[in-house]
């Protein structure tokens, strides 16, 4: 098990956690994408990701962030209403997305990554995202 893995809290808790309100996760996660993802982003991919609900689950908790980009930023998306886009993956998945060291094909293909929505908005993201590489590089974990 890697130091991100965790283990799937059990289905009753996972519902739970679902019903959880997303703004204050989805908050801290824009705040960071502010700092991390904004800057590297262009006036073209900015321009093409603008607007769009974007919805993250990870696995093991059923927790759940909604994000959108704006005109000034990244922000916590309404709880209502559809997303234009769901991601769904575990949170180790996830962190090695980030750091670059797998790359979303490869983990869609191995089912540790689940797209489901606007397809062509999916692939436009990920495009930006194999653009300016990865997001947190640091310390290995």
């Amino acid at each position: 098990m890697s130091a991100l893995s965790l283990p799937s809290l059990p289905a009753p808790w996972r519902a739970r956690v679902a019903r959880l309100p997303t703004r204050p996760p989805s908050t801290l996660l824009a705040l960071l994408l502010d700092r991390l993802l904004l800057p590297r982003l262009d006036a073209g991919q900015r321009e093409a990701l603008q607007g769009a609900i974007v919805e993250i689950e990870l696995q093991e908790l059923g927790a759940r962030v909604r994000l959108c980009l704006g005109p000034r930023g990244f922000g916590a998306a309404a709880e209502s209403g559809p997303a234009r886009l769901r991601l769904r993956a575990t949170v180790e998945a996830l962190w090695r997305l980030l750091r670059g060291e797998d790359d979303a094909d490869r983990l869609f293909f191995d089912g540790a990554l689940v797209m489901e929505g606007d397809t062509e908005y999916g692939l436009i993201l990920k495009n930006t995202l194999d653009a300016i590489g990865p997001l947190w590089v640091g310390a290995r974990a």
